[in-house]
């Protein structure tokens, strides 16, 4: 009999709240504020449960919450696929659901109305070879059958059997699929590396592209170089990935990108087909190992490996760790790094931020591009950037990449192209600084205020885009959530009851963290971690103005807490300060200390209200007398406000929060235009025009 239709997601409050990127107590005033509010559904204990595709109607028809439209749907499949995968295993469904999405984009028929036989005989008639998804689906033919609906629900939500399957794969780490050998580069960096590459300045001249990935994992970077091309059909594909699953995985992903199957190889190993095909193009994201077990000396050869593959005027593009790629090396690791250098292989070589592997955050990368035979203009050097202070976002990744596009198209030549983050530096430069690190040297005084007094007026104009953008982003976020008003009255009735910061602390509400005495040699600007001190707290210094590096923290400080998302950092040292520590994983340096909210605990408080508490107790006079003393914080009494009042706090502040940094942008960008601007007329180089 055909399988059944997939029952309508189950939604909480807080579900909904995530679903529609609000905070969770506007859900409870939609509920109690509008009467077309879908009604429950069903009642488990405290929790009260929604038909979620109700929900997404009434989000969809009134307008309400953050999420755009076209984006609800697709979330609230996800938020039934995040139940399905605590029950089925992340790595089974997305296999499963892969080769549904990719049965019914191979044979262009439904699959929900299939009975289970029918749906098993499907897939040996459209994969006979079991290339794609046959024992995916025959290994449980029940499951699978089950799942079917729930797959065309991802269709529906997405359009496509591809638009399904890519949105599986955004979330995949959301359901648990996840690993070291799975790949996890963040999108910026995915972006990055398509832009690097250049596909369509590869592509031959009867239009196609021949492009290679040796280590595959999911497929994440072959799949973004055939979304690039202006048609799919002309992409020609070799790859190949170690692991079984994963290379059937990036086959179903790249046959549902539109890549024929003819023009597609993907080999479960770890060598590459490449006589098939001349190759355009190759990109890889070098396999990860762990800290203790890593060989910078294994990712130098495995470049060298990847060097073969190139034919005259084509490119590599590798991301890989920082470590073997930039860092400092021991003289066998730096034989090898000087073997790629003399032979004039290596492009450019990048040095990249923190968080460009969202499952590791500690892991830094660095992205080189090769080149065999380049101009000769080129020839003899190597384009060093370093862009680890930055963020992969806004303009830094399109300027990065027209540097590097244009030191692949035009070289070095007086009066060319002036890098915006980096230097071109001689093979023999950096022979010379043999085993050291690839970093730019710091260009000359003179040439830095040429080029500023140059770039002025354009950085001027780049500012006040910014600030146009900013004060949009700032316009659009108050037509759709009203100014701020937090309702604020005068308490009537008894004042709540007050608690001491010990007290709180005794009641293990409160969870005290140390700081660590930090040793000034061992802080490193290039560091991973930032460093929370009194200055930080205090306003006096900008977070991540100070860093340590992770090897150096566990070699130096082995005992060493790293913070938690949400943790009260606070000072008494010459005067009492507060912040609360959103990020986590940073190290507190005393005489600054942790307050941790514990959220299991009878009465919970939040980071938020905690700190506004201590905030205001410490500056209404004989509080902050005993904060003054490093001891005297536990003394410091707050008022223990009602759990419900405490959400309705946060709630408050967290708006409060997200308009000063809309605020904060704006003013940022105002400081830039009248520093610049300052300069400018100041040395007589900028005037206002006329008329």
């Amino acid at each position: 009999m055909p399988t059944p239709p997939s029952p309508p997601p189950l939604l909480s409050l807080a579900d909904i709240a995530a679903l529609a990127r609000v905070q969770r107590p506007v859900t409870s005033t939609w509920v109690r504020r509008y009467p077309d509010f879908p009604a429950p559904v069903s009642q488990e204990g405290n929790r009260t449960w929604y038909d979620g595709r109700a929900v997404v109607d009434w989000l969809t028809s009134t307008g309400r919450g953050n999420t755009p439209a076209d984006e609800i749907g697709p979330e609230l499949v996800a938020h039934g696929l995040v139940r399905l995968a605590e029950e089925v295993g992340a790595q089974r469904l997305v296999r499963v659901l892969g080769g549904l999405l990719c049965l019914q984009y191979m044979d262009e028929k439904p699959l929900s109305d299939t009975a289970q036989d029918a749906l098993i005989a499907r897939a040996e008639r459209m994969d006979p070879d079991d290339e794609f998804f046959l024992r995916e689906l025959s290994e449980d033919p029940a499951l699978s059958a089950r799942l079917a609906p729930v797959a065309e629900d991802l269709v529906e939500a997405a359009y496509t059997p591809h638009g399904a399957h890519e949105h599986l794969m955004d979330i995949r780490h959301r359901l648990g699929f996840t690993g070291p050998d799975t790949g996890s580069l963040s999108p910026e960096l995915r972006r990055l590396a398509v832009r690097v590459a250049d596909p369509l300045g590869h592509t031959g001249s009867d239009g196609t592209l021949t492009f290679a990935d040796p280590n595959a994992l999911c497929g994440d970077l072959l799949h973004d170089l055939v979304s690039a091309l202006d048609d799919p059909e002309d992409a020609r594909v070799l790859a190949a990935e170690e692991n079984t699953e994963l290379a059937r995985l990036t086959r179903r992903r790249l046959i549902l990108a539109g890549v024929p199957e003819v023009d597609l190889d993907v080999q479960e190993g770890t060598d590459l087909e490449e006589e098939m095909a001349d190759l355009d193009l190759v990109v890889t994201l070098l396999p990860y190992q762990a800290g203790e077990n890593r060989s910078k000396a294994q990712a130098l050869e495995a470049i060298e490996e990847l060097c073969v593959l190139l034919r005259p005027g084509r490119t590599a593009v590798v991301i890989g760790p920082a470590d073997a790629l930039v860092g400092a090396l021991d003289a066998r690791e730096a034989q090898i790094r000087s073997r790629l250098l003399r032979e004039g292989l290596v492009e450019s070589v990048t040095t990249l931020p923190p968080g460009t592997d969202p499952g590791r955050p500690g892991y830094r990368s660095a992205l080189w591009t090769l080149r065999r035979d380049p101009v000769p203009t080129a020839r003899g050097r190597v384009l060093i950037s370093d862009i680890s202070p930055r963020a992969l976002d806004g303009d830094a990744p399109r300027k990065l990449a027209d540097d590097i596009l244009l030191w692949r198209s035009e070289g070095h030549h007086a009066g060319g192209h002036d890098p915006r983050y980096g230097l071109a530096v001689t093979v023999k430069d950096l022979e010379a600084r043999f085993g050291e690190p690839l970093l730019p040297p710091a260009p000359p005084a003179s040439r830095t205020l040429a080029r500023t007094v140059r770039d002025r007026p354009a950085l001027i104009a780049e500012a006040e885009t910014r600030l146009s953008e900013a004060e949009q982003r700032a316009h659009s976020r108050t037509q759709n959530d009203g100014p701020l008003h937090g309702g604020l009255v005068r308490r009537t009735g008894p004042a709540p009851e007050r608690v001491t910061v010990g007290t709180l602390v005794k009641q293990e509400r409160l969870i005290p963290v140390k700081g660590h005495r930090m040793a000034d040699e061992h802080l490193d600007p290039r560091g991973q971690l930032d460093v929370i001190g009194p200055d930080e707290v205090l306003g006096r210094a900008p977070r991540g103005g100070r860093r340590i590096d992770q090897l150096v923290l566990a070699a130096e400080y082995p005992h060493v807490n790293l913070t938690r998302p949400g943790d009260v950092v606070y000072t008494t040292a010459q005067e009492f300060g507060v912040m609360v520590d959103h990020e986590g994983t940073s190290v507190v340096a005393f005489p600054a200390r942790v307050l941790r909210v514990n959220p299991e605990s009878r009465r919970p408080l939040t980071p938020r209200v905690l700190a506004l508490l201590l905030e205001g107790a410490c500056a209404a006079g004989p509080a902050s007398e005993s904060a003054r003393s490093l001891r005297g914080v536990g003394e410091v009494a707050l008022p223990d406000l009602h759990p419900k009042e405490v959400e309705r706090l946060d709630a408050f502040l967290a708006e409060t929060e997200r308009k000063r940094a809309l605020l904060d942008e704006q003013y940022a960008e105002l400081a830039t235009i009248r520093r610049l601007s300052a300069a400018g007329f100041s040395d007589g180089t900028l005037a206002v025009p006329t008329g």
